[in-house]
């Protein structure tokens, strides 16, 4: 069934990289819950076993001979590697260990995959929607070409390197993914504290798009891409009814019963984020246009269903 993970009572042996973050730990859950059989690899180990279910199995990345063994068993990799975009000031050195940290875990994985006489049969890599820059006006579907700036050059070279993959015969699945909205962690935290302290208001004019996806559709993607065979490349992981900037704010404002007045300027938000201040005024109208087209059933199509869902 659409959005449903992979049909059948079939056990299905999976892997993940990164899969201690926000989205990682939602989709490890889902699969322990399904009875699938999870292996995860590992940076620290020791948290891993914290953050996730006591049924997954934990390798560490510097154990290389055992992740590979299990890399020859598995019927799909689903590869979230990568520091946090919003984790620090973009540096130099920040912007180093943002690219390297994505691209050198998909490298590790397509070497040891390139070994193997048994291949699994998807890789899916994370990806972003940073990669189609700020697009003013139009939809913007998978067709879409990349924007200018950092944000797009680090989703080409990202992608670049998981299409690799597919030149050793898998199919493979890059998820060009949205603002995740989601309880717990994420953005939807992070931007819901200043509207309840009736700070709240939109960054820039508020004409620029926002895209976003409830944690729910995320993980429900991610589960149908799995599934489905004809679905391969980018794909936007995005709701099919994208909003403005301002039109989040306002919703977000009205679901918590506050106000949305105080709009942050661009020029102050530069300031305070240097570079980083583009994640937030420019956007793009982005439209899951594979997922719809091969019958994914969006659980939270709209904003106002997902905050309604998610917040108190």
């Amino acid at each position: 069934m659409a959005g449903s993970g992979w049909a059948g009572p079939t056990t299905v042996n999976i892997i993940i990289s990164g899969a201690t973050g926000f989205i990682g730990r939602a989709l490890s859950e889902r699969l322990i819950r399904e009875r699938h059989e999870l292996t995860v690899i590992a940076r620290d180990a020791s948290s891993a076993r914290v953050k996730l279910p006591p049924a997954a199995r934990i390798l560490p990345w510097e154990a290389r001979t055992a992740w590979e063994g299990a890399l020859g068993q598995a019927d799909a990799v689903v590869n979230l590697s990568g520091a946090s975009i919003a984790g620090g000031r973009w540096s130099a050195r920040r912007k180093k260990l943002l690219l390297e940290s994505r691209t050198s875990s998909v490298r590790a994985l397509r070497e040891a995959i390139a070994r193997l006489q048994k291949k699994p049969r998807v890789f899916i890599n994370a990806s972003a929607v940073g990669y189609y820059g700020g697009v003013p006006e139009g939809d913007v579907t998978e067709e879409h070409a990349p924007g200018t700036g950092f944000l797009p050059d680090l989703s080409v070279r990202w992608e670049k390197e998981a299409a690799s993959v597919a030149e050793l015969g898998v199919r493979t699945v890059m998820l060009r993914t949205s603002i995740v909205l989601g309880r717990g962690g994420g953005a939807l935290v992070k931007m819901a504290l200043p509207a309840k302290l009736f700070a709240g208001g939109w960054m820039g004019s508020g004409r620029q798009y926002f895209p976003w996806i409830h944690i729910d559709d995320e993980v429900g993607s991610i589960l149908f891409a799995l599934d489905s065979e004809a679905l391969t490349g980018p794909v936007n992981l995005s709701a099919p009814e994208p909003v403005t900037m301002k039109g989040f704010c306002q919703a977000l404002a009205s679901e918590l019963h506050r106000p949305c007045w105080a709009p942050v300027p661009a020029p102050l938000l530069h300031l305070a984020l240097g570079e980083m201040a583009e994640m937030f005024l420019s956007g793009a109208k982005v439209v899951p246009a594979k997922l719809l087209k091969l019958g994914y059933h969006f659980k939270f199509p709209s904003l106002q269903a997902a905050l309604a869902d998610l917040l108190p």
